[in-house]
């Protein structure tokens, strides 16, 4: 569906992982806090790798992963600790991002400390990444806006474009 829509010019779209039942059901969410790694195991890691190859692989045969920038991220991470429940909470301090697509080359920027609590190599902050994002898009991750009350506000709160993506 997403390749369709890239196909038919729409310009952005958003896919996100559907709600079938809750985790008792047999049919868990990335929020993940019971049962983390068999969760992630048998349920929701076999689901995404086939969806994203497979829109990757669409987007390559069509020839429109070049011009198409494919962004897979949540909006939290997860702790570095296992919980009581066999799960993993809420963490803001690390997680994990890929882009794909917009002749993008392949490449690792950043890395957590050895249990994945904090950053501790090259650290990128949201408004950064989404700088980084406009970027690719063609939008100027400088450009101002009015709010609801006319009051002028920058798309991205000072977010720098990533300089090893975008080389500025």
């Amino acid at each position: 569906m997403a390749r369709r829509l890239v196909e038919a010019g729409v310009r952005l779209v958003q896919v996100n992982w559907s709600r079938d039942g809750d985790e008792s059901s047999g049919s868990p969410m990335w929020d993940t806090h019971q049962n983390n790694a068999k969760n992630l195991r048998e349920r929701l890691c076999p689901r995404f790798d086939q969806a994203f190859d497979a829109l990757l692989a669409d987007l390559t045969a069509s020839g429109l992963l070049e011009e198409t920038l494919v962004v897979v991220m949540g909006e939290f991470g997860r702790t570095p600790k296992i919980n009581k429940s066999g799960g993993r909470d809420h963490w803001g301090s690390v997680f994990s991002v890929a882009l794909a697509g917009a002749g993008l080359e392949g490449q690792v920027i950043g890395a957590s400390d050895e249990i994945g609590a904090f950053p501790q190599d090259r650290p990128v902050r949201p408004p950064d990444l989404a700088a980084t994002i406009l970027h690719l898009l063609g939008i100027d991750p400088r450009h101002e806006f009015l709010d609801p009350i006319q009051r002028p506000r920058l798309v991205t709160d000072g977010g720098v474009p990533l300089r090893e993506i975008v080389g500025v």
